[in-house]
């Protein structure tokens, strides 16, 4: 039987969400033997090559920008580095699945800002969903408890930046190639890494620690393209539910590498995520529909 694009779609964004989970999960693996900003630094200065030769074949490496264009891409990668601060810090000193699980929020807060500060139209059944998902986090991070870790905190600040990212994204014109943002924000987080790297200390890598360095750099973009690919294939209120794939990575790479399983309130709040925004994605068609 053919494929169709629809299943094209949720496949890359399958592949796309594996790729970024076990990113994460090499750089937390990283983490108990090098610095935290060290290990960004090296991935960067790995991550970059592989990039700008991506935008240099398709002629995005050098470009003609307006201001305004400009400004929003400086302003994304002055908010995708705070991100990576953020939810590094917390990666390195939470369960993978926990701040996976905070991070699966983002299309809730970025529509919950949306309607806020940009006039896009929410209806009651998104609002309900998007109160029900955070919720959802409260029982994940549940503050006041002796389960609680202010590293929570951390991951919640990492979502409130990358919504920021995505918000201005869409402010961009479609002139503006993405590989060339892309290299960017990957200049700006491995600048981060250079500046905080004399501050956190130096430890010599070993062989092992290049090895995974040279994977996490290979991976990350290919999370990058396949990210890319999956908004060019199928409709994107089918194909963005599969995102949700990367708790399942979350919950297998924390059991396998780091020897962590979620305990049940933590997988019931990471269920309640899961539904609201799913049908949060179900609303967003059904209204996209109504108004064609």
């Amino acid at each position: 039987m053919p494929v169709t694009d629809n299943a094209r779609g949720a496949a890359l964004m399958a592949l796309s969400m594996l790729c970024f989970t076990a990113n994460d999960t090499m750089m937390k693996f990283l983490f108990g033997d090098l610095p935290l900003f060290q290990v960004v630094l090296l991935r960067g200065l790995l991550c970059l090559p592989l990039i700008g030769y991506m935008a240099h074949r398709q002629a995005q490496l050098f470009i003609r920008a307006n201001r305004r264009d400009m400004t929003i891409v400086l302003v994304r990668a002055i908010a995708e580095t705070l991100a990576t601060i953020f939810f590094l810090t917390a990666l390195a000193n939470m369960p993978l699945a926990n701040i996976i699980a905070i991070l699966q929020t983002l299309p809730l807060s970025v529509t919950m800002v949306a309607a806020l500060f940009m006039g896009e139209p929410v209806g009651w059944r998104r609002w309900t969903a998007i109160i029900v998902g955070f919720i959802g986090v409260l029982i994940i991070i549940r503050p006041g408890t002796d389960g609680f870790s202010i590293y929570s905190m951390w991951g919640l600040a990492a979502v409130a930046c990358v919504t920021v990212r995505d918000i201005v994204t869409r402010r961009l014109s479609r002139e503006m190639p993405s590989l060339f943002v892309t290299l960017i924000t990957a200049i700006a987080i491995t600048c981060l890494g250079a500046v905080m790297t004399p501050a956190s200390g130096w430890v010599t890598p070993s062989a092992t620690n290049w090895l995974i360095l040279l994977a996490t750099a290979c991976v990350i973009v290919a999370a990058y393209l396949f990210s890319v690919m999956t908004m060019r294939v199928g409709d994107i209120s089918f194909v963005s539910p599969f995102r949700y794939t990367g708790l399942i990575w979350a919950i297998l790479f924390g059991f396998i590498v780091f020897d962590e399983w979620p305990d049940n309130l933590t997988l019931i709040g990471m269920a309640v995520i899961v539904i609201t925004g799913a049908y949060m994605f179900h609303r967003e068609r059904i209204v996209a529909k109504q108004q064609v």
